[in-house]
Order: structure tokens, then sequence, then C-alpha cells
């Protein structure tokens, strides 16, 4: 991979300059706020604290992608939207369903091969394609809401929720390229304001399961 070639992937940026994509970069104001917003709602949960620093990262990240727009500067996007995904996956097996550290590790590192089971065939259907590595995961909190919704009806119920944000989220991501001649600016900001709040949603769930159980 170049590291320095100039990455265009998005209906904003018409140009290599740092401020191409402005909308893309200044919505990820949204990251950081909710980052700081959920830092202080985890006062005392050392997960909570964790993912929201993750969460404040996620969006330092993805600003740097939106002005440099190089293969680093996506590295440093994805790579903490990765380490947010496991660690919470960690956490919701170790606390959702109280198993012990080593399963849940175990649990976690399972996500690897069924996102490499699955991504292909959402990259097989037309409109999925684009954002195909990411529909596994409403794919995956769906099914956590549905398997617990007994076993602890509030944490399915708000999983419930943040897996059909997250999906509105998709959308927005995917249909940016093919919104360009009506909309120039593009609809990749709203991926980033939806994701912000699904993010500090999915925190709170975990926040609220812990605290009550």
């Amino acid at each position: 991979m170049d590291w320095t070639r100039t990455i265009d992937a998005y209906c904003e940026r018409v140009d290599p300059s740092f401020w191409a994509e402005p909308i893309n970069a200044v919505t990820n104001l949204a990251f950081l706020i909710a980052g700081f917003v959920m830092w202080r709602r985890t006062i005392g949960l050392i997960g909570g604290r964790v993912l929201s620093v993750v969460l404040f990262a996620i969006g330092v990240g993805s600003f740097l992608f939106h002005t440099f727009a190089t293969g680093w500067a996506a590295a440093l996007d994805t790579t903490p939207i990765l380490a947010f995904v496991l660690i919470y996956l960690f956490l919701s097996n170790r606390d959702f369903w109280g198993l012990p550290w080593w399963a849940a590790l175990l649990g976690t590192l399972a996500y690897v091969p069924y996102a490499a089971l699955i991504t292909p065939v959402f990259k097989a259907l037309p409109f999925f394609e684009v954002s195909s590595f990411y529909w596994s995961l409403p794919v995956l909190i769906g099914g956590y809401a549905v398997l617990l919704r007994r076993r602890t009806p509030a944490t399915a119920r708000g999983l419930a929720i943040g897996a059909g944000v997250l999906c509105l989220s998709l959308i927005a991501r995917s249909v940016d390229d093919s919104l360009c001649p009506a909309l120039p600016f593009g609809t990749h900001f709203l991926w980033h304001v939806l994701n912000a709040v699904m993010l500090a949603w999915m925190i709170e769930v975990w926040a609220r399961h812990v605290r009550m159980n």
C-alpha cells in the first residue's frame, strides 16, 4: 500500500487539498463531543472510560483521513473503529453473558472469522457492497439483542436500538457517491453524526447493564 497516495473516496472531495472535505472533516466533532460526554457518564467504570477514549480517537483519526486523505490517515481512521468493536465485544461477552475473561476473549477473537465469512455475502449484494465490511456489525448486535431478550430485556432493547441507528448510519455512508449529482457535499457526514450517537449509546447500554447487575 502507498501510504502517501491521496485517496478520493467521497463525494465532497474534488481535489487533494487539506480542506477539500470541510463538512466531512468538521462533523468529526460529533465523535469528540460523544467521547467527552461518555467519559463524564462512565465515572468509576474502567471499561466505559476506555471506550470513551477510543471513541474520541475515532474522531481524531477520521478528521485526519478527511483532511490528509492518505493511506496512513486511512489506517488511523479505521484502527480505532476496530479497537472499539473488539473492546466492546469483550465487555459484552464478559458482562452481558457473565463469561470468564478467557472465554470472553475467545468470543472476541471469533469476530475475525465471523467477519471474514459474512463480509463476502454483503459484498455480493447490490447496494450493500459499498459498506460490506461494516454490515456485519448490525447483524452481530442484532443477534446479541435477540439472544439476550429474556436474560436481560432492557439491555437487549438497547442493543436493538443501537443496531437500528447503525443501519441508518450505514445507509448514509453507502449512498454518498450515488447522490453526488443531487448533493455535491454528499451524505458521508451523516455517517459521522449517526455513528457518534450510536457509539455513545452503545457505551450507555453497557454502563446501565453493569450498574444494574
